[in-house]
C-alpha cells in the first residue's frame, strides 16, 4: 500500500489529495486509492505493473514498486489493478480474501 500512496502522491506533483476508502464486498476486502492527478495514459495503463517501467525521469523511482506491491497482493490471495477514474485521477484496487469472523492473524 505504502508504493502505491507514494507514486499517487508524485502523480500530483505535491498538489492536490489522496483519498483512501475501504468496504467488504463478499468475501474480500476492497481498498481504493484515488488521486487527483492527471490519471494514467492510455499507453501507459497496460505497462503500469512491467518490472522496470516508469514515467518518472531518470534517477527518480526504478520501476519496481507497483510491480512489488502487484507481486504482494497476488501471493496473499488478492488483485491489485489500476484504471482511471471517471471523475478523473488515476485509482488503484487492492482486493484481498476478508478475515472471518474471529479469526486471528
Amino acid at each position: 500500500m505504502f508504493n502505491v500512496l507514494l507514486n499517487a502522491a508524485q502523480a500530483m506533483d505535491g498538489e492536490g489529495r489522496v483519498t483512501v476508502t475501504g468496504a467488504r464486498r463478499g468475501a474480500r476486502a476492497v481498498l481504493e486509492i484515488r488521486d487527483a492527478g492527471p490519471g494514467i495514459a492510455p499507453e501507459h495503463l497496460a505497462r503500469v505493473f512491467e518490472p522496470f517501467f516508469t514515467t518518472k525521469p531518470d534517477g527518480i523511482g526504478t520501476g519496481l514498486g507497483l510491480t512489488i506491491s502487484r507481486e504482494i497482493v497476488n501471493e496473499l490471495g488478492g488483485e491489485l489493478r489500476a484504471e482511471n477514474h471517471p471523475c478523473g485521477g488515476a485509482c488503484f484496487v487492492i482486493e484481498l480474501p476478508a478475515a472471518t469472523t474471529g479469526a486471528h492473524p
